[in-house]
């Protein structure tokens, strides 16, 4: 099997053989292979393989992170550099997966354009964390690291905007234990990649018969608001971006990481690290107490760690209070998003930098680097939003 390479701005997954090949948004597919000795053995998976399987995932989400650059065009034309071997490669089903992927990250790219946000360039990495081998079927856990340049950034807008996420992919090996990349599945319990299309999963709030767990009110997405400067100096707001931009992609060892599958997410964890760099004060008390705040290594309480939980402690406590505006934050303000709408938050996120009326999150699951809010808005225009000064 003769291989083939893999470059240029749009980097594609292309294995040439003798046999016909075809094409689906340009990844060439083997062939469903027929004849030939069958491999008796379970097929192995040595570190020649392992660094197939990372190259291609990089390849992958180098194309999906580029579909928001470029909208996606098909370019199978350009010469293919990188090298690339012949017993990895898409099967056809994934193949046509990320076909409708790549569209509709274009179809996400011009909904981000008429936000006024758009991206110049982009780089993507991708790290191979662990595989494990059963049978015929290999499980990859990889974590994509990308960064997004900004076209136009203006003044003291940021430049870039970066995040990681975690990813597992399912390879299945053939009768020649040739190996095929079947799926891919988002890890992260956020699942708030720019390039991410899968719906996040919603967050279920813990229920509660008390007036101890008030709604918040809903906040407005529409540009350009009133302003609402911030007058308090009750605390430090710089240095809750701070710590939030230092640890973004760190994880500070000084208090648990929720980031793994199963743990719930370490979305608030991180705002609440970063609230309490910034002054918030511990309100010791039951975990379970909604009306009380504090975490360390050892313990956390409900509402250091959960979306709903913080929104009921936030506002009880008279911490904060609600923006009508999401594009009314400023820095070290919150937000929160309910993706499917029903009344139980899922997300929350800090804002580190605002420039030219737009406030700029960063948040963990998925890690994520100075977002705009006029990106989240553009991405998921039918979630609701809940702002809060603080």
């Amino acid at each position: 099997m003769k291989s083939r390479k893999l470059s240029g701005t749009r980097r594609r997954v292309t294995i040439l053989g003798a046999a016909a090949t075809s094409v689906v948004a340009g990844v060439a597919l083997l062939p469903n292979w027929s004849a030939g000795a069958a491999v008796s053995d379970d097929p192995t998976v040595d570190a020649r393989t392992k660094a197939t399987f990372q190259r291609l995932a990089d390849a992958v989400f180098t194309d999906r992170t580029n579909a928001l650059v470029d909208g996606g065009r098909a370019d199978a034309d350009k010469p293919l550099t990188d090298g690339f071997s012949g017993d990895v490669a898409l099967s056809s089903g994934t193949a046509r997966t990320e076909d409708a992927t790549l569209s509709e990250l274009g179809q996400r790219k011009e909904q981000l354009a008429k936000a006024g946000e758009t991206y110049g360039k982009a780089s993507t990495t991708v790290t191979l964390n662990a595989t494990r081998v059963t049978g015929r079927t290999a499980k990859a856990d990889v974590t994509e690291t990308t960064t997004l340049t900004y076209a136009r950034a203006r003044g003291n807008a940021p430049k870039t905007t970066g995040f990681q996420a975690r990813h597992e992919l399912t390879f299945k090996a053939d009768r020649q234990g040739d190996w095929r990349l079947t799926g891919i599945r988002d890890t992260d319990q956020g699942g708030l990649a720019v390039n991410t299309l899968s719906k996040p999963a919603p967050v279920k709030a813990t229920t509660a018969a008390d007036n101890t767990t008030p709604n918040a009110p809903r906040a407005a997405i529409t540009r350009n608001p009133a302003a609402a400067p911030k007058t308090a100096t009750t605390y430090d707001y710089k240095a809750m971006a701070a710590y939030a931009e230092k640890y973004w992609n760190v994880y500070n060892k000084d208090y648990p990481d929720f980031s793994g599958h199963g743990a719930g997410g370490d979305c608030t964890n991180f705002v609440s690290q970063s609230l309490k760099a910034g002054g918030w004060k511990h309100a010791p008390g039951y975990v379970y107490d909604y009306t009380k705040w504090f975490g360390n290594a050892d313990i956390q309480s409900d509402s250091f760690v959960g979306v709903n939980e913080w929104s009921w402690f936030a506002q009880n406590s008279k911490r904060t209070t609600p923006l009508a505006n999401v594009f009314q934050m400023e820095v070290g303000d919150v937000l929160q998003m309910d993706f499917d709408r029903d009344g139980s938050k899922d997300h929350t996120m800090i804002v580190t930098y605002k420039s030219g009326g737009v406030p700029y999150v960063t948040y963990h699951s998925n890690n994520t680097l100075r977002r705009s809010v006029a990106s989240l808005v553009a991405s998921y225009p039918n979630a609701y939003y809940y702002a809060y000064r603080t």
